[in-house]
């Protein structure tokens, strides 16, 4: 009765299609068997896939899918390279390539060359940097090299520096670039070709893979990709503002995937480092030392107070000095780093009042708070444990001493925590 039915082409097909539907995740029906050129003839299954590739795949992934579907519709399947064998056929599954001629090019987005040199490292980065160097030249056994770290601490920096460094073809995009050129491609119909292209590297680089998060299909051809690439013996870089175990909108598979490789985390740069970053823009010594123990543990924002000062000089033609650094600079500059106004910033960023902070209240997240600065004061400043306490409400020492080692253990196990402690003891030395 079934092999009856498939004398009509065009009901055929959609059942055939909607039975494989069924049995394989939304995913990968669209990123592998939507874009096939079906046809039945003389109780065949005919499957014409675009490239060599393409067909290696299917074959291994799908392949006993597609012969039990055909079978339970009284069919024989045969799967090759190449559209469907009949000119005439009116109707078949959509076609990534009607006349075989399926390309692809990617949104030009510019990337300047840098190297290794330009980012300046600490002793904290030197085993990033060298994982880095390791694999631009192509003799790393470890793939994916997973970078993660805060804003402006130089995760794209390094990636940028890979992708110069290296040998061979390297494909850097990232996360936005990856999802808007891959929805593009199934909307045009070149997925094929756009797998293709991501597969035909060397070195393959996607920097802010976060954006990824919620985006289902996607991240399942991403997640195909680092698998294809690994087996393929090619190398694979990821960034990240966070490690793969704290990716929200990625499941398990995906995090440990991403975790398969080598995981290394950059520091923000600190006093020295962005003292040595505003010298090479041109920033006189003692205005830039000056200026690196006032600016925040951020690379994007040393660039941008380089950047106004090159302006300003070139407009006004004249050096700049500190006195006119502090006034071009006001909304930039912290103020000087005392406990109080440590405190109270910590008030800003962890959403609590500051009255709050030394009110008595007892619940959960200003609790939390309170504790989060007892510790971080600890960490980042020489005050005593009575000390701290008169900066969070007059607490006595062995409440202070309580909450540091509550903090201890909540570390242990939320390491989300850990590190926007470690962050802002960071930025509080």
């Amino acid at each position: 009765m079934q092999q009856a039915m498939a004398t009509n082409q065009m009901v055929n097909i959609d059942v055939i299609k909607g039975a494989i539907a069924e049995k394989i995740d939304a995913a990968g029906f669209t990123s592998w068997i939507a874009p096939i050129a079906f046809e039945i003839e003389n109780g065949v299954l005919n499957c014409g896939i675009q490239n060599q590739f393409s067909f290696n795949y299917v074959n291994s992934a799908y392949g006993n899918v597609l012969r039990g579907v055909a079978e339970n519709f009284g069919l024989n399947l045969n799967i090759f390279v190449g559209a469907a064998k009949r000119a005439n056929v009116n109707v078949v599954a959509p076609v990534a390539n009607d006349n075989n001629t399926q390309s692809f090019t990617p949104a030009a987005i510019e990337t300047k060359n840098v190297a290794f040199d330009s980012f300046v490292a600490i002793d904290d980065n030197i085993f990033v940097l060298s994982a880095c160097k390791k694999i631009a030249s192509g003799a790393a056994a470890f793939s994916p090299l997973y970078i993660h770290g805060g804003a402006g601490c130089g995760k794209s920096l390094l990636a940028g520096c890979i992708k110069t460094a290296s040998n061979g073809r390297v494909i850097m995009m990232n996360g936005g670039q990856f999802v808007s050129d891959f929805t593009r491609s199934l909307h045009d119909r070149t997925v094929f070709a756009f797998k293709d292209y991501c597969r035909n590297c060397d070195t393959f680089i996607l920097d802010d893979v976060q954006s990824l998060a919620g985006k289902k299909a996607t991240m399942e051809e991403f997640l195909q990709l680092v698998m294809d690439l690994k087996s393929a013996g090619k190398n694979v870089v990821v960034t990240s503002n966070v490690a793969p175990n704290n990716l929200t909108g990625f499941d398990r598979r995906a995090q440990s995937l991403l975790a398969s490789g080598l995981v290394a985390d950059v520091v923000a740069p600190n006093a020295h480092v962005k003292s040595v970053l505003l010298r090479r823009a041109g920033v006189a010594a003692d205005v830039a030392n000056e200026l690196a123990a006032r600016i925040a543990n951020d690379g994007h924002l040393v660039a941008g107070v380089a950047t106004k000062i090159q302006t300003y000089s070139e407009l006004m033609g004249s050096a700049v000095d500190m006195d006119v650094a502090s006034r071009l600079l006001s909304d930039t500059l912290e103020r000087a780093k005392t406990p109080l106004a440590m405190v109270k910033n910590m008030c800003e960023k962890l959403g609590v009042s500051y009255d709050a902070v030394c009110g008595s209240g007892r619940s959960r997240n200003l609790v939390l708070a309170r504790q989060t600065m007892m510790a971080v004061l600890k960490g980042a400043t020489g005050l005593s444990l009575s000390e701290i306490g008169n900066y969070v409400g007059g607490r006595d020492h062995a409440t202070v001493l309580y909450a540091v080692r509550q903090i201890e253990k909540q570390k242990a196990n939320d390491l989300l925590l850990a590190a926007q402690i470690q962050q802002l003891i960071n930025e509080y030395k």
